[in-house]
């Protein structure tokens, strides 16, 4: 029957009592086959490990630039390793440096969670965070959400400035529209009536 077809008998399930044999074309379905493996690969997100480094003493500036990087490797599916480097007399302080992951963690806020908690690794204080893929999910349809509202909301505005836009216009072109002018037949009733009154009668005669 395959032969007749000009298609390929293939065995899909040789463990099975009888084994299952499909009819199909076998170079399509390979091919098929490769253009999946193909899109899954190309989907698949390779996470990798970022690091970002602050110290104990680090200034606001400096601070959100690095926050700015360490928020686009979060919302890029990377996770990050969060490093505290402590130098001379800063060792005495780790209260500083606990301090600063604190609010590492407070910016990047709902997008991140904590992997692994800070510990000291000689010199250094080390924290690593990993995406939050729930919670990105969430905060890109609210922020979709919120768009979409203030985009009707956009249009309702503009649409009620055009109808009152168009009642004003209305409204002007019926306040200086000049009367009417008499037409002939209006004209020639009107001497008609004038000529039809009797003379006044003097009170002299």
């Amino acid at each position: 029957m395959a032969r007749g077809l000009d298609l390929d008998l293939v065995e899909v399930a040789p463990m099975a009592k009888p084994p299952v044999c499909r009819i199909m074309d076998y170079g399509k379905f390979r091919y098929e086959e490769a253009q999946k493996a193909k899109e899954a690969r190309r989907k698949t997100v390779h996470v990798t490990i970022k690091e970002v480094k602050f110290r104990p003493k680090i200034g606001k500036g400096d601070f959100d630039t690095k926050m700015r990087h360490l928020t686009e490797f979060i919302e890029e599916g990377h996770k990050v390793k969060v490093t505290l480097q402590f130098r001379g007399r800063e060792m005495a302080h780790p209260e500083l440096g606990r301090k600063v992951l604190d609010d590492v963690i407070t910016t990047v806020g709902p997008i991140a969670k904590v992997e692994s908690q800070a510990r000291m690794e000689g010199r250094s204080m080390t924290l690593v965070l990993s995406p939050d893929k729930k919670a990105q999910e969430a905060i890109k349809k609210a922020a979709e959400e919120a768009e979409k509202q203030a985009a009707r909301e956009a249009a309702e505005a503009e649409r009620a400035a055009d109808a009152a836009q168009a009642a004003e216009t209305t409204q002007d072109e019926h306040d200086t529209t000049p009367p009417a002018a008499p037409t002939d037949e209006s004209a020639g009733a009107t001497e008609a009536t004038a000529e039809a009154a009797p003379p006044e009668v003097s009170g002299d005669d």
